[in-house]
């Protein structure tokens, strides 16, 4: 059958200097690794994940990770002091591809805002979709849209690596996932 990996991350912003961000990894079920919140290192929660990839892999992946969430927790703040937007509140994020069995793929990645929907990621057409229209979420929306640097590597990551990482955990976590 399909496998669907997913990336999950939920950031509380308490104000502006204080957000906790926390971050899980799965493949189906399986927990593959969580976010320290404190150093924003991965902890690998499967003796298999670690040698699915090399060393040098997972130094790459932990260091785009930390640039992301910082670039992330700055840009958020900034866009809540420019729209005026009342602390505390949660960011929600889901990103991932599901692997069929022809070994085609399908990305997807999912942002909500107070545990509503917020916006979603046509990658196909390489475009932020609302699922609510207000002013907030259309405002992000053109801020995302217009941030191309972004949207190429959610399009690399999506369309490219995730379903050829995935392929490696399969083969690596095998006997976890019969176990299922």
């Amino acid at each position: 059958g399909a496998f669907t990996l997913r990336l999950l991350q939920t950031t509380t912003f308490q104000n502006t200097s204080l957000a906790d961000m926390e971050g899980l990894g799965l493949l189906e079920d399986i927990e593959l690794g969580c976010l320290d919140k404190h150093t924003w290192s991965i902890h690998f929660c499967q003796p298999w994940v670690r040698p699915a990839l090399p060393h040098v892999d997972w130094d790459t992946i932990e260091n785009l990770l930390k640039v992301y969430l910082q670039k992330f927790k700055h840009l958020i703040n900034e866009g809540a002091m420019q729209r005026d937007i009342p602390y505390p509140f949660v960011v929600q994020c889901m990103a991932g591809c599901v692997l069929y069995p022809n070994r085609t793929s399908q990305a997807f990645a999912y942002v909500g805002y107070n545990g509503q929907d917020f916006l979603s990621f046509d990658t196909e057409n390489v475009t932020w979709t609302l699922s609510q229209d207000t002013e907030l979420s259309r405002y992000v929306q053109s801020f995302l849209q217009n941030y191309t640097a972004l949207n190429e590597l959610v399009e690399i990551i999506f369309n490219d690596t995730c379903a050829d990482e995935m392929e490696v955990f399969l083969q690596y976590g095998r006997t976890a996932l019969e176990r299922q």
